[in-house]
């Protein structure tokens, strides 16, 4: 830290020299208004000297050292009045003051202003040493600051800042549904507080653990959690901080890094999106050496080179462990790969129970669900989930959260925002009868998931919107549930075909034959749930460096392909015959759910169930015994 009269010097020179040019500048005026008081008429010095010899001369007063002189005079060309001319004397002329004694002229001299002597000896002297001094200041400021971003000498330096006293404010029980990693961590917590309690049965800590998974899964408030519990010193960095264009840089910013950590062990080092410097070598242009891989080599000498870091536990976090180097991966560099991956509907629950914590909710709002709404929400998904809400209701100026706008909030984030409603005509009718095909032929089939909501209010691009909640978190899909999907996004097709005839039907299906295709072509080439042969002949594995797709090449013949084709075809077309035949047989429950769905504009789920069970029987599903 600098001294304080440093601090002041540095921060006051710029002033200080302002002031001085301002000071220059008001005396250079100040002369100049003296020589604009002094008389416009002007003589030779010859012409005045002619007119010492005649006596015309009356008095003389000097000025500016004796080079200017005011002569007080009369002569023809004068006329009999006495004026005042003005002369330029010459530099050397030491006769003349005993020529104007001699004719006993009054003589009167004006000495040069004090001011003026002391401005010139502050512009000789003075400002040229208050220069150097501010030169050799705003040197020192800047290798005393070149860990800071921007500054001249900061290409080799870390910009983190050492916490020795770490107050994240988040502590484990802070983070829910990630129990088997918060145990791993756990674990690591109690070797930083009470490290004898491992060595002396021969165990040592791991040196780095990788934290995977997507994106809001609660990587980095794991990772802050682990700095709350522990209280070591913590360093927070981000990959993308060590990577500049200057060749160097990145690896001496590791080895700065690693040297403040060895100054401060025990203590943990956490480095956020690791595969911005972590990724796999050779993979540049030509495979060469660059920033990047003199960077990741400098990591991995760290963390397991010569010398043995101990008591520093190193934390990093990536969404893309696909692309990272396999010497990083290995043990003795991150001996542990934790994953976290989107929270089932108990993880779902406890993260909701957290974040609520500091809400206001209503009595009649219900976690669960709400969690069972939010299949595929990560935790910052359902974070963001109750603050939309929370800022929803004080725009509402209500004083407690209700379901109607959690309702709302999760609609929005997952279709988009609200739109405006159709007016009863054609297209209204149309698009009301496209959502009850999707939601009859889903809850007419067995294996598909119950329907949540019907709605003809547009959200984003969709017109109208069938929503579907599953019963329960599903690792496995079987063949009939996906068989299921297909048909169930046939029915708006379905539907349009059977009501308003092939010529009308629309392009509101563009998005549902999209994913109906999808899932068909993933049945016969993953898995193996079609007549051909059980085997896979595709993968999701491409090569990221040249984009996900580019890279893929096809592993089978032309005569497999065709096959492929035949049978991707097959299915859709057997779905589809099914799926009219489904919207053909309940056309007069579809007509009824229509009018009632124009009128109220949005259907809940359980009202729509209950219309339809009053014309058929629903078939038996467990997904019914709750409330949605």
């Amino acid at each position: 830290m600098k001294p304080l009269w440093k601090t002041i010097i540095l921060w006051l020179l710029p002033l200080f020299v302002v002031c001085f040019f301002i000071w220059q500048g008001f005396f250079i005026s100040s002369n100049d208004s003296i020589d604009s008081n002094l008389p416009s008429s002007k003589m030779t010095y010859g012409r005045f000297l002619e007119y010492l010899e005649m006596g015309w001369v009356k008095k003389v007063d000097l000025y500016n050292n004796g080079h200017t002189a005011i002569v007080e005079a009369i002569g023809p060309e004068l006329g009999k009045q006495v004026q005042k001319i003005r002369v330029d004397l010459p530099a050397s002329d030491p006769g003349l003051i005993s020529q104007l004694k001699k004719a006993k002229i009054d003589l009167d001299a004006h000495s040069q202003e004090e001011n003026n002597v002391i401005l010139e000896i502050f512009d000789n002297l003075f400002l040229p040493l208050l220069l150097i001094i501010g030169f050799v200041l705003l040197f020192q400021y800047f290798m005393n600051n070149a860990g800071n971003a921007g500054s001249a000498m900061s290409f080799g330096k870390t910009r983190n800042q050492v916490q020795v006293e770490l107050n994240t404010g988040v502590l484990f029980d802070d983070v829910a549904g990630i129990e088997e990693a918060k145990e791993e961590f756990k674990e690591i917590v109690r070797f930083l507080k009470r490290p004898e309690s491992f060595t002396t049965v021969g165990a040592h800590i791991p040196k780095g653990v990788l934290l995977l998974g997507p994106p809001g899964t609660g990587k980095t408030l794991l990772a802050k959690a682990i700095a709350g519990e522990s209280g070591v010193p913590f360093f927070n960095m981000s990959g993308s901080e060590f990577v500049e264009m200057f060749v160097g840089v990145g690896a001496s910013r590791v080895r700065d890094l690693f040297k403040k950590a060895k100054n401060n062990v025990p203590c943990i080092i956490f480095i956020d999106e690791i595969d911005a410097v972590g990724r796999q070598r050779g993979t540049g242009i030509g495979g060469g050496n660059d920033e990047r891989e003199q960077t990741l080599n400098q990591l991995l000498t760290e963390m397991d080179g010569f010398e043995r870091n101990t008591g520093i536990i190193v934390i990093a976090a990536t969404n893309r462990a696909d692309i990272l180097d396999s010497a990083l991966l290995r043990p003795g560099r991150f001996d542990r790969q934790v994953t976290l991956n989107v929270p089932d509907f108990k993880a779902r629950l406890a993260i909701l129970s957290v974040h609520s914590r500091n809400k206001k909710l209503s009595p009649e709002v219900s976690l669960e669900i709400v969690a069972r709404r939010t299949a595929g929400f990560s935790g910052a998904d359902l974070a963001n989930l109750l603050n939309e809400a929370s800022i929803l209701t004080a725009r509402r100026r209500k004083k407690m959260i209700s379901m109607h706008e959690i309702d709302l909030t999760i609609d929005r984030v997952v279709s988009g925002m609200e739109g405006t409603p159709l007016i009863d005509s054609k297209s209204k009718r149309l698009i009301a009868y496209h959502e009850i095909g999707h939601a009859i032929v889903g809850t007419l089939l067995e294996h598909h998931d119950p329907v949540q909501k019907v709605t003809l209010i547009p959200r984003g691009q969709a017109r109208g919107l069938t929503w579907f909640i599953p019963a329960e978190e599903q690792s496995l899909i079987s063949r009939a549930q996906i068989l299921a999907r297909i048909m169930s996004a046939l029915g708006g097709r379905a539907a349009e075909e059977v009501v308003f005839g092939g010529t009308e039907v629309t392009t509101g299906a563009g998005n549902d034959l999209q994913q109906l295709t999808y899932l068909a072509r993933q049945m016969v080439t993953r898995f193996g749930m079609s007549n051909m042969i059980p085997f896979s002949l595709e993968s999701e594995r491409g090569n990221p460096f040249l984009g996900r797709n580019m890279g893929l090449k096809t592993e089978y013949s032309d005569n497999i392909a065709t096959n492929i084709d035949a049978q991707i075809q097959y299915i859709i077309q057997s779905c589809h015959e099914k799926t009219i035949q489904i919207i053909k047989d309940n056309r007069v429950i579809i007509d009824c759910l229509v009018d009632i769905l124009i009128d109220k504009e949005t259907m809940t789920g359980d009202e729509f169930r209950e219309i339809v069970a009053e014309y058929t029987t629903l078939p038996p599903k467990s997904h019914y015994n709750f409330k949605t």
